[in-house]
């Protein structure tokens, strides 16, 4: 199945995109993923000029599509003169083998893509140890006769042992600059730790959700500083934390790395220090954007992910913004097919969120156009001076 060719006068590299529909996937899911995995390619600086889908129960062992599909895409590939093919999801070391063979050109796939992003946005020590212990995590089963060129990087001479092939070489080498960094990130986390030690007893208030949903822009506002913020993937990797003050009441606010579908494992486990302040957080704001067709599936892969980081369960406000983006489409009269999200005007999409969490944990908000930014300001502060009073019940200069 191909999806549509996508760009013309490209400037950048050209990608083509491949992914399969499962099982357990609709075609509307799977176009949707590869719609993210666009996303991703623009923010690594990749042009998608075509994207391919196979509907598959599970993706081919050595070559993830199917033979006709897969001799498809590289005719295509050939054809058309393209720099890179990404797939949408993890290809084995010998899928990988076997593609490369098949297409000539580089391959990649979505853990290495969004690696590869992460690597060009970390600009702090932190962030760029995390991100390379993340790279060569991912790198060290997946090696091939390409990677010979790192033991180069050490020194080639008495580093390699009697009879030890190069691959060998390369994977002891990979193994000690893990190990080197492993310990770089302990020695950084405990420099952190003192930090937050520092802050003293202010409660803490963590911005959390998928990249891309607006939490920088409400740092910016909340905080009234110039924190980095972009319409791309991943435009904040390392936590940034303020102090706010509501009223006479001052807080910590923190602005967390956005999550992702399929994030890398590896990422996951090298940013767990980054996202100490969600476990230390007091209180999660959850934002999600609600002009995205998918929030709902966002919403449950920020709450899956947050589970894998921190098993303690926080009061958590929900904020939907970008509502200057939605959509709303009534639904034909004829129509008696199931309602869709963009058919639900904004006060029905209300309705069903506050039966669901509670009307106190449901906000309705444009950062960007600052639309309801008092009300979402009044619940943090009474949700803020709660955990305060339950903190410093002697405490009474705020009631």
């Amino acid at each position: 199945m191909e999806v549509g060719k996508i760009a013309e006068g490209i400037t950048g590299e050209k990608a083509v995109l491949v992914g399969v529909i499962s099982q357990n996937q609709t075609q509307e899911e799977a176009e949707d993923h590869l719609d993210e995995l666009a996303f991703l390619a623009e923010t690594a600086g990749a042009v998608t000029v075509q994207k391919f889908l196979q509907k598959l129960p599970t993706p081919h062992p050595k070559t993830f599509l199917g033979t006709g599909k897969i001799e498809e895409v590289a005719a295509y590939v050939k054809e058309e003169e393209i720099d890179m093919v990404i797939f949408d999801d993890d290809l084995s070391p010998s899928q990988l083998r076997n593609i490369e063979r098949t297409m000539n050109v580089k391959i990649l796939d979505r853990s290495n893509l969004i690696l590869d992003i992460f690597a060009s946005r970390a600009r702090t020590s932190h962030a760029k140890t995390q991100v390379e212990l993340a790279q060569y995590e991912y790198l060290l089963p997946r090696l091939t006769r390409m990677w010979t060129h790192l033991e180069r990087q050490k020194g080639g001479i008495g580093m390699r042992g009697p009879g030890e092939t190069q691959i060998e070489t390369d994977r002891r080498i990979i193994k000690q600059k893990i190990s080197l960094l492993k310990k770089k990130l302990e020695e950084i986390d405990k420099q952190k730790a003192v930090q937050r030690g520092n802050r003293g007893q202010l409660v803490r208030v963590a911005l959390v959700g998928y990249t891309n949903v607006g939490k920088s822009t409400i740092m910016n506002l909340l905080s009234k500083s110039e924190v980095f913020a972009e319409n791309k993937l991943f435009a904040t990797l390392d936590t940034t934390v303020r102090k706010v003050v509501i009223e006479n009441l001052p807080f910590l606010l923190s602005d967390t790395v956005g999550f992702i579908r399929k994030l890398p494992h590896q990422l996951v486990e090298s940013f767990k220090s980054t996202l100490d302040e969600v476990r230390e957080s007091d209180i999660l704001v959850h934002v999600l954007d609600i002009s995205h067709p998918n929030f709902e599936d966002h919403y449950k892969v920020v709450n899956e992910t947050l589970a894998e980081i921190d098993k303690e369960v926080k009061p958590t406000i929900i904020v939907f913004n970008k509502i200057d983006n939605y959509q709303y489409t009534p639904q034909e009269e004829d129509d008696l097919g199931e309602k869709k999200k963009e058919n639900y005007t904004l006060e029905e999409i209300k309705q069903q969120w506050m039966a669901k969490i509670g009307p106190h944990a449901c906000i309705f908000i444009s950062a960007h156009q600052k639309e309801n930014i008092e009300e979402f300001k009044d619940v943090l502060y009474e949700e803020v001076k709660r955990i305060f009073k339950e903190r410093y019940p002697y405490n009474n200069f705020l009631y």
